[in-house]
Protein backbone atom coordinates (compact mmCIF):
# COMPACT_ATOMS: atom_id res chain seq x y z
CA UNK A 1 0.00 0.00 0.00
CA UNK A 2 1.47 3.40 -1.03
CA UNK A 3 2.49 5.53 1.55
CA UNK A 4 -0.40 8.38 2.69
CA UNK A 5 0.16 11.90 1.57
CA UNK A 6 -0.49 15.38 3.01
CA UNK A 7 -2.85 15.77 0.28
CA UNK A 8 -4.04 12.41 1.33
CA UNK A 9 -5.48 13.76 4.55
CA UNK A 10 -6.77 17.18 3.33
CA UNK A 11 -8.98 15.38 0.94
CA UNK A 12 -10.16 12.89 3.65
CA UNK A 13 -10.85 15.88 6.11
CA UNK A 14 -11.78 18.00 3.82
CA UNK A 15 -9.76 20.58 4.75
CA UNK A 16 -6.71 22.51 2.65
CA UNK A 17 -3.64 21.38 2.65
CA UNK A 18 -2.47 24.48 4.22
CA UNK A 19 -4.97 23.46 7.03
CA UNK A 20 -3.48 20.32 7.84
CA UNK A 21 0.11 22.00 7.96
CA UNK A 22 -1.00 24.37 10.58
CA UNK A 23 -2.28 21.33 12.16
CA UNK A 24 0.30 19.18 12.00
CA UNK A 25 2.83 22.05 13.02
CA UNK A 26 0.87 23.88 15.35
CA UNK A 27 1.55 27.38 13.49
CA UNK A 28 -1.86 29.21 13.60
CA UNK A 29 -5.19 28.77 15.14
CA UNK A 30 -7.84 26.45 13.82
CA UNK A 31 -10.97 25.64 15.14
CA UNK A 32 -11.39 22.06 17.40
CA UNK A 33 -14.24 20.78 14.83
CA UNK A 34 -11.11 20.94 12.17
CA UNK A 35 -8.60 19.64 14.08
CA UNK A 36 -10.53 17.05 15.20
CA UNK A 37 -11.33 16.07 11.40
CA UNK A 38 -7.67 16.16 10.47
CA UNK A 39 -7.12 13.81 13.83
CA UNK A 40 -9.34 11.47 12.74
CA UNK A 41 -7.94 11.63 9.22
CA UNK A 42 -4.44 11.32 9.96
CA UNK A 43 -5.16 7.96 12.03
CA UNK A 44 -7.77 6.67 9.48
CA UNK A 45 -5.06 7.11 6.51
CA UNK A 46 -1.44 5.74 8.96
CA UNK A 47 -0.38 9.15 7.64
CA UNK A 48 3.86 9.87 8.66
CA UNK A 49 5.22 13.01 8.07
CA UNK A 50 7.90 13.08 6.34
CA UNK A 51 10.02 14.95 8.64
CA UNK A 52 13.15 14.83 7.24
CA UNK A 53 11.66 16.24 3.63
CA UNK A 54 10.43 19.11 5.93
CA UNK A 55 13.66 19.71 7.95
CA UNK A 56 15.29 20.32 4.53
CA UNK A 57 12.91 22.73 3.09
CA UNK A 58 13.14 24.59 6.17
CA UNK A 59 14.11 28.46 5.98
CA UNK A 60 16.42 27.78 9.20
CA UNK A 61 18.52 24.96 10.55
CA UNK A 62 18.01 23.45 13.99
CA UNK A 63 20.16 24.02 16.35
CA UNK A 64 21.69 22.05 19.45
CA UNK A 65 24.37 22.33 22.35
CA UNK A 66 25.85 19.24 23.93
CA UNK A 67 27.49 20.24 27.28
CA UNK A 68 30.17 17.24 28.41
CA UNK A 69 32.79 16.59 31.12
CA UNK A 70 36.26 17.59 30.10
CA UNK A 71 38.96 15.43 31.54
CA UNK A 72 40.59 11.94 31.14
CA UNK A 73 37.58 10.20 30.99
CA UNK A 74 37.81 7.82 28.18
CA UNK A 75 34.17 6.83 28.36
CA UNK A 76 33.19 10.84 28.20
CA UNK A 77 35.83 11.32 25.53
CA UNK A 78 34.27 8.47 23.34
CA UNK A 79 31.21 11.08 23.93
CA UNK A 80 32.12 13.41 22.57
CA UNK A 81 34.04 11.45 19.58
CA UNK A 82 30.49 10.52 19.27
CA UNK A 83 29.04 13.83 19.38
CA UNK A 84 31.97 15.31 16.58
CA UNK A 85 30.94 12.29 14.05
CA UNK A 86 27.04 12.72 14.07
CA UNK A 87 27.40 16.53 13.59
CA UNK A 88 29.00 15.56 10.69
CA UNK A 89 26.19 13.79 9.31
CA UNK A 90 23.53 15.93 10.91
CA UNK A 91 25.14 19.14 9.02
CA UNK A 92 23.27 17.48 5.81
CA UNK A 93 20.15 17.24 7.51
CA UNK A 94 19.98 21.44 8.99
CA UNK A 95 21.06 20.13 11.91
CA UNK A 96 23.86 22.34 13.73
CA UNK A 97 25.72 20.76 17.11
CA UNK A 98 28.19 22.30 18.82
CA UNK A 99 30.12 21.09 21.51
CA UNK A 100 31.02 22.29 25.26
CA UNK A 101 33.49 21.22 27.83
CA UNK A 102 33.26 22.19 31.45
CA UNK A 103 33.74 20.55 34.91
CA UNK A 104 30.38 18.68 35.51
CA UNK A 105 31.16 17.82 39.22
CA UNK A 106 31.23 21.88 40.04
CA UNK A 107 27.98 22.54 40.10
CA UNK A 108 28.51 26.25 39.92
CA UNK A 109 31.05 26.00 37.28
CA UNK A 110 28.15 23.47 35.10
CA UNK A 111 25.88 25.77 35.83
CA UNK A 112 27.57 28.77 34.37
CA UNK A 113 28.36 26.95 31.71
CA UNK A 114 24.38 25.99 31.38
CA UNK A 115 23.65 29.77 31.93
CA UNK A 116 25.90 30.69 29.12
CA UNK A 117 23.77 28.49 26.44
CA UNK A 118 22.22 31.70 24.19
CA UNK A 119 18.53 31.46 22.64
CA UNK A 120 20.35 30.64 19.29
CA UNK A 121 20.05 27.05 20.37
CA UNK A 122 16.84 24.50 19.92
CA UNK A 123 17.73 22.09 22.28
CA UNK A 124 20.99 21.49 24.62
CA UNK A 125 22.12 17.47 25.94
CA UNK A 126 23.80 17.77 29.19
CA UNK A 127 25.94 15.19 31.35
CA UNK A 128 24.59 16.77 34.85
CA UNK A 129 25.11 17.24 37.98
CA UNK A 130 22.03 16.33 40.13
CA UNK A 131 22.05 19.46 42.19
CA UNK A 132 19.82 22.54 43.18
CA UNK A 133 22.20 24.67 41.21
CA UNK A 134 21.97 22.79 37.99
CA UNK A 135 18.02 22.10 38.61
CA UNK A 136 17.36 25.84 38.29
CA UNK A 137 20.20 26.17 35.27
CA UNK A 138 17.97 23.56 33.23
CA UNK A 139 14.67 25.12 34.54
CA UNK A 140 15.58 28.48 33.23
CA UNK A 141 16.56 27.13 29.98
CA UNK A 142 12.91 25.48 29.44
CA UNK A 143 11.65 28.89 30.29
CA UNK A 144 13.38 30.36 27.42
CA UNK A 145 11.83 27.75 25.09
CA UNK A 146 15.49 25.58 24.80
CA UNK A 147 14.40 21.49 25.30
CA UNK A 148 17.02 20.16 27.81
CA UNK A 149 17.82 16.38 27.49
CA UNK A 150 19.82 15.00 30.09
CA UNK A 151 22.60 12.53 29.09
CA UNK A 152 23.95 9.75 30.72
CA UNK A 153 23.46 11.29 34.44
CA UNK A 154 20.07 12.77 35.37
CA UNK A 155 17.89 15.60 37.05
CA UNK A 156 14.88 14.18 37.70
CA UNK A 157 13.55 16.97 39.82
CA UNK A 158 14.21 19.58 36.64
CA UNK A 159 12.25 20.10 33.66
CA UNK A 160 14.47 18.60 31.38
CA UNK A 161 12.29 16.83 28.51
CA UNK A 162 13.96 13.25 28.69
CA UNK A 163 16.60 11.20 30.13
CA UNK A 164 19.37 9.28 27.83
CA UNK A 165 20.93 6.53 29.94
CA UNK A 166 20.78 3.20 31.19
CA UNK A 167 18.50 2.31 34.75
CA UNK A 168 21.35 2.63 36.90
CA UNK A 169 20.05 1.12 39.85
CA UNK A 170 20.02 -1.60 37.47
CA UNK A 171 23.40 -1.63 36.96
CA UNK A 172 24.26 -1.60 40.29
CA UNK A 173 22.15 -4.54 40.94
CA UNK A 174 23.90 -6.34 38.28
CA UNK A 175 27.36 -5.43 39.32
CA UNK A 176 26.71 -6.61 43.02
CA UNK A 177 24.70 -10.37 41.90
CA UNK A 178 27.78 -10.78 39.80
CA UNK A 179 30.41 -9.56 42.52
CA UNK A 180 28.74 -12.27 45.02
CA UNK A 181 28.47 -14.74 42.46
CA UNK A 182 31.93 -15.06 41.25
CA UNK A 183 33.03 -14.54 45.22
CA UNK A 184 30.35 -17.32 46.01
CA UNK A 185 31.79 -19.35 49.03
CA UNK A 186 34.57 -16.27 50.12
CA UNK A 187 34.42 -14.46 53.04
CA UNK A 188 35.92 -10.67 53.30
CA UNK A 189 35.71 -7.07 52.34
CA UNK A 190 34.15 -5.38 49.38
CA UNK A 191 35.32 -1.62 48.51
CA UNK A 192 33.54 0.97 45.77
CA UNK A 193 35.35 3.93 44.17
CA UNK A 194 32.84 6.35 42.50
CA UNK A 195 33.41 9.71 40.62
CA UNK A 196 31.30 12.16 42.76
CA UNK A 197 27.95 10.96 44.95
CA UNK A 198 27.09 14.08 43.25
CA UNK A 199 26.54 12.63 39.69
CA UNK A 200 22.83 10.58 40.07
CA UNK A 201 24.33 7.70 38.14
CA UNK A 202 26.98 6.80 40.48
CA UNK A 203 24.51 7.49 43.25
CA UNK A 204 21.96 4.85 41.84
CA UNK A 205 24.83 2.22 41.08
CA UNK A 206 26.15 2.51 44.63
CA UNK A 207 22.55 2.50 45.79
CA UNK A 208 21.74 -0.47 43.98
CA UNK A 209 24.75 -2.43 44.44
CA UNK A 210 24.75 -2.43 48.24
CA UNK A 211 21.24 -3.37 48.54
CA UNK A 212 21.40 -6.58 46.50
CA UNK A 213 25.00 -7.56 48.33
CA UNK A 214 24.00 -6.45 51.98
CA UNK A 215 20.84 -8.41 51.66
CA UNK A 216 21.41 -11.32 49.56
CA UNK A 217 25.46 -11.55 50.60
CA UNK A 218 26.03 -11.32 54.08
CA UNK A 219 28.97 -13.25 54.26
CA UNK A 220 30.96 -10.03 51.88
CA UNK A 221 31.36 -6.61 53.94
CA UNK A 222 30.79 -3.00 52.09
CA UNK A 223 33.28 -1.01 53.01
CA UNK A 224 32.40 3.20 52.93
CA UNK A 225 32.65 4.45 48.91
CA UNK A 226 35.46 6.56 48.49
CA UNK A 227 35.15 9.62 45.44
CA UNK A 228 37.76 9.50 42.77
CA UNK A 229 36.37 12.23 40.55
CA UNK A 230 36.53 9.67 37.74
CA UNK A 231 40.44 10.53 37.53
CA UNK A 232 42.77 7.55 36.75
CA UNK A 233 45.60 9.00 39.08
CA UNK A 234 43.36 9.77 41.65
CA UNK A 235 41.34 6.68 41.64
CA UNK A 236 44.77 4.61 41.65
CA UNK A 237 45.79 6.35 44.62
CA UNK A 238 42.44 5.22 46.34
CA UNK A 239 42.39 2.10 45.10
CA UNK A 240 46.23 1.86 46.58
CA UNK A 241 45.04 3.02 49.65
CA UNK A 242 42.18 0.16 49.84
CA UNK A 243 44.43 -2.92 49.15
CA UNK A 244 46.43 -1.24 52.16
CA UNK A 245 44.50 -0.83 54.29
CA UNK A 246 42.35 -3.78 53.73
CA UNK A 247 44.65 -7.06 53.51
CA UNK A 248 41.21 -8.96 53.50
CA UNK A 249 39.67 -6.56 50.41
CA UNK A 250 38.54 -9.83 47.65
CA UNK A 251 36.58 -7.30 45.91
CA UNK A 252 36.36 -3.83 44.11
CA UNK A 253 32.92 -1.98 42.15
CA UNK A 254 34.28 1.28 40.69
CA UNK A 255 30.89 2.69 39.70
CA UNK A 256 32.44 5.76 37.32
CA UNK A 257 35.76 5.69 35.57
CA UNK A 258 39.35 5.59 36.27
CA UNK A 259 39.48 2.43 36.07
CA UNK A 260 42.88 1.70 35.03
CA UNK A 261 43.67 3.29 38.29
CA UNK A 262 42.35 0.67 40.18
CA UNK A 263 43.84 -2.14 37.37
CA UNK A 264 47.55 -0.82 38.08
CA UNK A 265 47.36 -0.46 41.66
CA UNK A 266 46.29 -4.08 41.74
CA UNK A 267 48.84 -5.37 39.38
CA UNK A 268 51.27 -3.12 42.08
CA UNK A 269 50.01 -5.24 44.88
CA UNK A 270 50.58 -8.38 42.84
CA UNK A 271 46.62 -9.42 44.00
CA UNK A 272 44.81 -8.89 40.35
CA UNK A 273 44.17 -12.30 40.66
CA UNK A 274 42.62 -12.51 44.18
CA UNK A 275 40.37 -9.44 44.01
CA UNK A 276 37.30 -9.37 41.64
CA UNK A 277 37.19 -6.06 39.89
CA UNK A 278 34.07 -4.76 38.14
CA UNK A 279 33.64 -1.67 36.28
CA UNK A 280 31.93 0.14 33.66
CA UNK A 281 32.34 0.87 30.15
CA UNK A 282 34.21 -0.96 27.39
CA UNK A 283 37.14 1.37 26.76
CA UNK A 284 40.53 0.84 25.09
CA UNK A 285 42.51 0.52 28.86
CA UNK A 286 39.48 -1.41 30.28
CA UNK A 287 39.50 -3.65 27.34
CA UNK A 288 43.51 -4.38 27.96
CA UNK A 289 42.79 -4.91 31.74
CA UNK A 290 39.92 -7.75 30.42
CA UNK A 291 41.55 -9.39 28.32
CA UNK A 292 44.78 -9.07 30.81
CA UNK A 293 42.27 -11.00 33.69
CA UNK A 294 43.01 -8.02 35.75
CA UNK A 295 39.20 -6.47 35.27
CA UNK A 296 36.70 -9.76 35.73
CA UNK A 297 33.54 -7.99 34.05
CA UNK A 298 32.44 -5.07 32.26
CA UNK A 299 28.76 -3.17 32.52
CA UNK A 300 28.87 -1.42 29.43
CA UNK A 301 26.60 1.49 28.10
CA UNK A 302 27.01 2.82 24.21
CA UNK A 303 27.97 6.17 24.03
CA UNK A 304 27.07 6.32 19.45
CA UNK A 305 23.91 4.90 20.41
CA UNK A 306 23.29 7.63 23.68
CA UNK A 307 24.59 10.08 21.46
CA UNK A 308 22.04 9.42 18.55
CA UNK A 309 19.31 8.85 20.95
CA UNK A 310 19.58 12.68 22.39
CA UNK A 311 19.65 13.77 18.79
CA UNK A 312 16.14 12.12 17.82
CA UNK A 313 14.78 13.18 20.66
CA UNK A 314 15.92 16.75 20.38
CA UNK A 315 14.80 16.56 16.59
CA UNK A 316 11.37 14.88 17.94
CA UNK A 317 10.80 18.15 20.35
CA UNK A 318 11.85 20.81 17.95
CA UNK A 319 9.18 18.85 15.12
CA UNK A 320 6.39 18.31 17.85
CA UNK A 321 6.61 14.52 17.05
CA UNK A 322 6.21 11.49 19.63
CA UNK A 323 9.52 9.91 20.89
CA UNK A 324 9.39 6.60 20.45
CA UNK A 325 10.81 4.95 23.88
CA UNK A 326 11.13 1.25 22.25
CA UNK A 327 14.15 3.30 19.81
CA UNK A 328 15.53 5.86 22.56
CA UNK A 329 15.93 2.40 25.69
CA UNK A 330 19.85 2.35 26.34
CA UNK A 331 20.42 -1.56 27.21
CA UNK A 332 23.07 -2.93 30.02
CA UNK A 333 25.60 -4.56 27.99
CA UNK A 334 27.91 -7.25 30.36
CA UNK A 335 31.36 -7.84 28.88
CA UNK A 336 33.92 -10.95 29.94
CA UNK A 337 36.91 -11.78 28.24
CA UNK A 338 34.99 -14.63 26.42
CA UNK A 339 32.93 -12.42 24.66
CA UNK A 340 34.26 -9.22 24.18
CA UNK A 341 33.53 -7.32 21.00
Amino acid sequence: MARATIEDVASEAGVSVATVDRVLNGRAAVRPQTVERVEKAIRRLNYQPDRLAARLARAREYRFCFVVPEGTNAFMIALADAVREEALRMAQEKVAIDLRFTDVFDADTLGAALDAIGNIYDGVAVVALDHPRIRESINALADRGVTVVTLVSDVPSSRRAHFVGIDNSAAGRTAATLMGRYLSGRKGKVGLIAGSLSLRDHIERQFGFEQVLAHEYPELSILPVREGRDDWKKVKKLAAQLLGDHPDLIGLYNVGAGARGIAEALEDAKRQREVVLITHELTDDTRRALIDGTIDIIINQDAGHEVRSAIRVLLSKADKAPIVEQMERIRIDIYIRDNIP
